[in-house]
């Protein structure tokens, strides 16, 4: 298919609030008087004309970059939705095409995980962890690029979730139709009370690897990652969509531990989930004591070991 520089100019100026308003109303969700996210990705955010997918670490400017980047379009194919069917914007019970969502599907597997047990020993997370994980489902390195693959999986075992970490180089993104309700977890053997929350599955086995390294026993409670966190700028009180589903599975749940990011969006989040929480849970917020994330100070923790020996 053949696109004209006028058609691609006429693309471009589409901007998304307006697209999703118009062909995906049931996928906006209102944050405040000018902030949107998209109930599909809750860490898509649409504020000032502008996009972000903070999960992703992905943005744009306009409809034909989320077609793009987030629904899989070619470019071709995403100039001529956009300026064939929407060109006038009609009504949404009048549009004639459909965008459909991408089935949720593993990546082929590698035979071994040496690449991904490298990248991530690198990273400071224990090994035996890493085995661990292996042995369990929940982590394993794709045949195609060599990525971490991150598993959730399900009540009943099936996989739901994928979180994909690059092994050379800082890419990382969610696979198509991952179900952040499944978000990657290790949970214990025994039934618990109590939940730890990260940002990410790297921060959840940093946190976990400093616990080995203090011979602290940590497979007593779960572990669960959101997949990534946003923060309001209106400063609402909210409940990520993983850390939720989560709450609804597990009612006898007790006590929350948040070990978010000591950045801003970080910070927010936590305050912001804590008043979305207040009154139903003891809620206790425990930060890395450096750096911006738990690896960062597993990392400053082991060269600290490194030089005092």
């Amino acid at each position: 298919m053949w696109v004209t520089e006028e058609q691609i100019e006429r693309a471009k100026q589409t901007d998304l609030l307006s697209y999703l308003q118009q062909y995906e109303p049931d996928n906006l969700l209102k944050l405040g008087n000018a902030t949107y996210c998209t109930k599909e990705h809750d860490s898509l955010k649409i504020s000032n004309g502008l996009w972000h997918w903070f999960s992703r670490n992905i943005g744009g400017k306009n409809a034909l970059d989320y077609l793009i980047k987030v629904k899989g379009f070619s470019f071709p194919d995403a100039v001529a939705v956009l300026t064939d069917d929407c060109a006038s914007l009609k009504p949404a019970n009048e549009v004639r095409f459909t965008v459909e969502k991408k089935e949720f599907e593993l990546p082929p597997l590698n035979p071994d995980i040496s690449r991904v047990r490298r990248y991530l020993f690198h990273r400071g997370i224990d090994g035996r962890l890493i085995d661990f994980c292996h042995r369990q489902g929940m982590l394993y390195e794709d045949a195609k690029y060599h990525n971490c693959i991150f598993v959730g999986r399900n009540e009943a075992g099936e996989p739901k979730y994928g979180a994909v970490r690059s092994t050379v180089s800082s890419f990382k993104r969610e696979l198509d139709g991952s179900d952040k309700r499944y978000s990657f977890r290790i949970t214990p053997a025994k039934e618990t009370n109590a939940v730890h929350l990260f940002e990410s599955a790297i921060d959840l086995l940093s946190c976990i690897t400093l616990d080995i390294m203090e011979h602290r026993e940590w497979a007593t409670d779960d572990y669960l990652s959101l997949g990534g966190v946003y923060a309001n700028e209106e400063n609402r009180p909210s409940v990520p969509i993983a850390l939720q589903a989560y709450l609804d599975r597990n009612p006898n749940t007790e006590v929350v531990f948040f070990h978010l990011d000591n950045d801003e969006i970080g910070r927010r989040a936590t305050s912001q989930i804590f008043r979305g929480l207040h009154g139903k849970y003891d809620l206790l917020d425990n930060p890395p004591n450096r750096g911006k994330d738990f690896n960062d100070y597993l990392k400053m923790e082991k060269e600290r070991r490194e030089i005092s020996r």
